[in-house]
């Protein structure tokens, strides 16, 4: 195999090998689930597998058709993805036409229960695009969307990855520690590498223990959503086609709430660690959904409903001799950015099995080692939602938190420092140790004293 430089991505991997297990001309690799992570990871595999001259077998195990509209061909999410990870796709060689990821929503609005903020995106890099995960809710006429994850297998396939629709039953290990996995009604297939990316709303990841027994499931928790037919018209007239909605309502469960146009339809998503059908309902029926939506609009009469799992805390020991678990099932973003997390993840797998090798000590070192950083930021953004629980019951806060995000709109970009919290805290644009870390800028904390003192000083006058 011929060596060759290459860029790796986040750090170096200058050290040894830490195990005889790698790959090697003719190998073949697994990749259980073809949304993004397995995606993902196909797409860089073969990619860096190309430029050191190597060539591997990867068959992409998927049963799910992302053509089919509503819960049959969608992978169950809001559908928001950070215009970063979209420029650093393009970087790659992965460009998103319009039809897949509608660019540019530059405006969005806070609501809390003691007021509303409209708000423009902090800065271009900071903006993000909608998707819909399949071919759109249950019942689209004349969808001009193509399924984001349909997209992005496609991009596996054409660089090499085979789509094999069986739904995978059984996953064993051979006596030399290649892994073998059987679909439903087919032969099994052994393989030298098994990437896991098969999602957390299945049942299948308990199969996996057989071949890791350190692994455990991630933390999850449930979440709402709904898609609403509204029509263009009437989301431009009242929500905006550009325009997101973020609510941070004092209700008890929900964390937040987002209302994100798609073309003609709006999703609905509920965030939060207690979630269930009565904070559903208390929320569609708050007066600032009413105020958001048209008069006409119905909460009863929606298109699609999913009530996913999403991971709120990591798996534990997401990797094994010759496998590695990847998205949701790894590890993943606190309530957001789930499709960077998976980019970022399936990315540093790949080069791993590349260019140092598929051992467990491998994906410990270069793998793991790295990535784990995202559970400590996930830390982080827990201790920012538990201030943010404590601000919303306590009205002159809210108000205070709305009146220094309105005024702040008077000021250079640079200067919005509230505006910018809301917006990485809803939108996952930034890490949340940044996020945390910007909320002790001097100018900020002053800014947020004056505004709490002043919105004191209006209660009790």
């Amino acid at each position: 195999m011929k060596k060759l430089a290459l860029p790796i991505p986040f750090g170096k991997m200058n050290q040894p090998r830490l195990s005889s297990a790698r790959l090697e001309d003719g190998s073949r690799v697994a990749v259980i689930g073809g949304g993004p992570a397995g995606s993902f990871f196909s797409y860089f595999l073969l990619d860096f597998a190309q430029k050191v001259d190597l060539k591997l077998q990867v068959d992409v195990y998927e049963p799910r058709d992302f053509s089919v509209a509503g819960p049959a061909g969608c992978n169950m999410c809001a559908g928001i993805v950070s215009e970063s990870v979209i420029q650093m796709l393009a970087v790659e060689g992965v460009t998103f036409p319009p039809t897949v990821v509608q660019r540019g929503m530059d405006t969005y609005v806070v609501y809390t229960d003691a007021g509303k903020a409209r708000l423009e995106t902090p800065a271009l890099e900071k903006r993000i695009g909608t998707v819909f995960r399949g071919a759109g809710p249950l019942g689209i006429q004349g969808n001009e969307w193509r399924s984001f994850d349909g997209f992005l297998l496609e991009k596996a396939v054409q660089k090499g990855a085979n789509l094999l629709r069986g739904r995978v039953e059984e996953v064993s290990r051979l006596e030399d520690g290649r892994v073998q996995v059987k679909t439903r009604g087919g032969a099994a297939q052994s393989y030298d590498l098994l990437a896991v990316s098969a999602g957390v709303n299945t049942n299948i990841l308990k199969i996996f223990q057989d071949v890791d027994a350190d692994y455990r499931q991630p933390g999850l928790v449930q979440t709402f959503t709904r898609e609403y037919y509204l029509g263009k018209k009437k989301i431009e007239s009242y929500l905006g086609e550009h325009t997101i909605h973020f609510f941070m309502l004092n209700i008890p469960g929900l964390d937040f709430a987002a209302i994100v146009p798609k073309g003609d339809y709006v999703t609905v998503a509920l965030l939060g660690d207690g979630l269930n059908k009565d904070v559903f309902e208390a929320f569609l029926n708050s007066s600032p959904v009413k105020e958001c939506m048209p008069p006409d609009w119905k909460p009863e009469e929606y298109a699609c409903h999913c009530s996913p799992r999403i991971n709120i805390h990591g798996a534990a020991h997401p990797y094994a001799e010759r496998m590695v678990v990847l998205g949701d099932a790894g590890i993943s973003r606190l309530y957001k950015d789930g499709i960077g997390a998976a980019y970022r993840a399936a990315k540093y797998a790949a080069a791993t099995a590349v260019l140092q090798g598929i051992g467990e000590e491998d994906f410990k070192r270069d793998f793991w080692r790295s990535y784990r950083n995202m559970e400590y930021d996930n830390i982080t953004g827990k201790v920012l939602f538990t201030v943010v629980r404590l601000i919303k019951p306590r009205r002159f806060a809210c108000h205070a938190f709305v009146q220094m995000m309105v005024d702040e709109q008077r000021k250079p970009a640079d200067q919005r420092r509230m505006s910018r919290f809301v917006w990485g805290m809803c939108t996952g644009s930034a890490p949340y140790r940044e996020i945390f870390l910007s909320a002790f800028n001097p100018s900020f904390l002053s800014q947020w004293l004056l505004h709490l003192g002043s919105s004191l000083v209006r209660r009790t006058g």
